[in-house]
């Protein structure tokens, strides 16, 4: 395992390089180039720039995150080409640059969704929190507007103003969209791009629907088992692989996270792991909690033994966490409990080694 930490990159992080090379155990960084909208071209200029930064700092970036899907490539119109071929000349300029991994999402105008940016727990932190009943109060924009007004000003992941500027527009494209239909677009997506992939060795690795249902009206095609293994066939390629999120996964209590990890560990198709907990507060209600497994509802020893057998060598990091002592920054990605969530996964790994060895 590689323990990571994800970085939005200079100008757009708040978090200095130096902080993650001072987390014990920590060996890179997931990378984010945030300056692109979906659909750009990612400048090897730029690539080498972060690249250069992260080196210096000691530490390395063979994963990449964010390499948004232009939202014409999910809704299969005829645009879709151009950009998919912007998507082949990024992947061909990460890959020149050590790049092994690219994790991306195929959730339809929303990226992962809360109720809460900042919910206050009992102790004075604050966390993500999710309450279905309020989504079905309010209308897309109003939970576009709310997000935007709690991010403290900083972008987040699939939530860039540029992105959600024609919402109106593109939930009505999206107005006779079937899950059959999106999985469709995403295929014809992967059987383009796959052939870049393998000649330059990246594997994608597609991150579950966060959370993990429909919302709006709109179907979400990657939230369960059956969901992963018709995604996992859409090309059978080892460039086809996928990001479990313990977290989004997790969301639904219906989901056996520890076993979704075994089985497609085994199946050789994990390249990449989010790692976090969840607590439950109800149907489809919850709020992200700390990474320490009696903080939630997830068996994080069974996810990342799992990982252990059957995925030894992915790219794993802690994935959202609390604001805890006073921190101020992008919600979901703090320095303090994503370190402390580090912490946790390492110390679950190493006695899960030291048995594994009888020692």
């Amino acid at each position: 395992m590689k323990m990571t930490f994800r970085w939005y990159g200079e100008g757009y992080d708040p978090i200095p390089l130096q902080y993650i090379k001072q987390i014990p155990g920590m060996t890179g960084t997931m990378g984010v180039l945030s300056q692109y909208e979906a659909g750009e071209v990612w400048t090897k200029e730029e690539i080498k720039k972060m690249m250069d930064q992260v080196a210096e700092a000691g530490l390395e970036c063979e994963v990449i995150e964010s390499v948004n899907v232009h939202e014409d490539i999910k809704l299969g119109l005829d645009t879709r080409d151009e950009y998919i071929e912007n998507y082949k000349i990024t992947l061909e300029n990460l890959a020149e640059f050590g790049v092994k991994t690219v994790v991306y999402n195929f959730m339809p105008v929303f990226d992962w969704l809360r109720t809460e940016l900042a919910h206050v727990n009992e102790d004075g932190s604050t966390c993500l929190y999710y309450d279905h009943a309020e989504i079905e109060g309010m209308t897309p924009q109003d939970i576009v507007n709310k997000t935007a007004e709690q991010s403290g000003g900083l972008t987040l992941p699939g939530w860039e103003p540029e992105r959600l500027a024609r919402l109106d527009e593109v939930m009505a494209l999206y107005q006779n969209m079937t899950k059959e239909k999106l999985r469709e677009n995403w295929k014809y997506f992967l059987d383009a791009i796959i052939p870049t992939c393998e000649k330059v060795g990246i594997r994608m690795a597609c991150h579950p629907d966060d959370p993990a249902w429909d919302l709006f009206g709109i179907p979400r095609a990657y939230g369960c088992r059956d969901d992963i293994d018709a995604i996992v066939k859409l090309n059978d390629s080892d460039a086809n692989a996928l990001c479990l999120c313990s977290g989004s996964l997790g969301s639904n209590p219906d989901n056996d996270v520890p076993a979704i990890f075994r089985e497609f560990g085994q199946r050789g198709k994990i390249a990449a792991a989010h790692v976090r907990n969840v607590k439950y507060l109800g149907y489809k209600h919850f709020q992200e909690a700390a990474h320490w497994a009696a903080d939630g509802n997830l068996d994080m020893y069974a996810i990342v033994k799992a990982l252990y057998d059957y995925a030894p060598d992915v790219h794993v990091r802690p994935d959202h966490g609390r604001m805890i002592w006073g921190e101020d920054g992008r919600p979901g990605y703090p320095l303090y409990d994503r370190a402390l969530g580090a912490q946790y996964i390492l110390g679950l790994w190493d006695a899960i080694d030291k048995a594994a060895k009888g020692e």
